[in-house]
């Protein structure tokens, strides 16, 4: 199984120029030969490209360093050295690309062969041909080639989905994101059975579709580290609406209306904007349990007084994944329009 990594650390430096050539012409019945010295080559560049079929950063922890080829050197008879070709670094659409150092964003890989140059190339330097004039016929110099660039990079992967759906462990997230689409996520009885993101196609109303992510370990204290949140908070960042899922199984122990507050709590000392920017839909899941069916009518009770209407569900047996799917589609529609 493909290890899911999204944050990598890297090294690159771009070529060197090649030196300009000093060099004057040695030809017979040519005594006084002139300069003929050519230019060096540019150095290779090293470009990141965003491309779908890389899922992880994973390659980026093994191969930590990418230094392309320098420029070659001029030579006589006014020969330009070749320039290097183009180092190209392939990544994951939707990295962010950043300086390790100083943190300054460089770029946001967001689309499909996106290109971003992160090293130039040093310019090659020109040969004693460049610099002959009528007063100096014979120069015996030439430049050397510049240096390339070089810096330590810090790339973040933020997944691209439409729809993030956000809940405690065991909440029934992964049994969700398997119902409604084709993904096919580890599920099992216990906490943490998700430890990465998974991502899944929805179809709806004729052909439509969006994408949606289940965000793995959300725990109280999660923008400090705590559970595996503060891993996976980044990745809601890019998504325009928010399903929050809530637990009204009595076997958990769990209170659903105090873990809605815990959870947003957590979103919102992580980046007040995934609360306040962020649509949510309201989902208490497994109804399917006599219990929990009992729970849903205090939950949906404590949400119609705050004029926030709930979207029940039981993930398990299928039942109100029709309207759910209707309604995200319906407000995703409306964002596209508003935007």
């Amino acid at each position: 199984m493909v290890r899911f990594i999204d944050e990598a650390k890297i090294y690159v430096r771009s070529g060197r120029g090649g030196r300009g050539c000093v060099s004057f012409r040695r030809e017979k019945f040519v005594p006084r030969g002139g300069p003929d010295g050519g230019d060096g080559g540019n150095g290779g560049d090293v470009i990141l490209v965003a491309q779908r079929n890389v899922s992880s950063l994973l390659d980026h922890r093994y191969r930590q360093h990418y230094i392309a080829q320098n420029g070659e050197h001029g030579k006589g008879k006014n020969q330009h050295g070749k320039n290097a070709p183009p180092l190209i670094v392939p990544v994951p659409v939707g990295t962010v690309v950043k300086d390790f150092y100083t943190g300054e964003i460089l770029g946001d890989m967001v689309e499909e062969g996106q290109t971003l140059v992160v090293a130039r190339g040093g310019r090659g330097g020109r040969g004693n041909a460049r610099f002959a004039t009528s007063t100096n016929q014979a120069p015996r110099y030439a430049e050397p080639g510049e240096e390339g660039e070089e810096r330590t990079l810090l790339l973040e992967l933020k997944l691209l989905a439409d729809v993030g759906i956000v809940g405690f462990p065991n909440a029934g997230k992964s049994t969700l994101i398997s119902r409604i689409s084709a993904a096919r996520p580890k599920i099992a009885d216990y906490p943490f059975t998700t430890i990465v993101p998974n991502l899944g196609v929805v179809r709806y109303n004729e052909g439509k579709t969006f994408v949606v992510a289940d965000i793995p370990g959300l725990i109280k204290g999660a923008h400090e580290g705590a559970g595996l949140g503060i891993r996976f908070l980044k990745h809601i960042e890019r998504t325009r609406l928010l399903i929050h899922l809530l637990d009204l199984s009595p076997l958990t122990g769990r209170n659903p209306i105090e873990d809605y507050h815990v959870l947003n709590e957590e979103l919102m000392r992580y980046n007040p904007s995934l609360l306040n920017e962020k649509l949510q839909i309201i989902v208490p899941n497994k109804i399917d349990i006599t219990e929990a069916r009992e729970r849903l009518k205090e939950v949906q009770e404590y949400f119609e007084s705050k004029n926030i209407e709930v979207f029940p569900i039981s993930a398990a047996t299928g039942e109100g994944i029709k309207e759910l799917i209707r309604e995200v589609g319906v407000r995703l529609e409306k964002l596209s329009s508003e935007a």
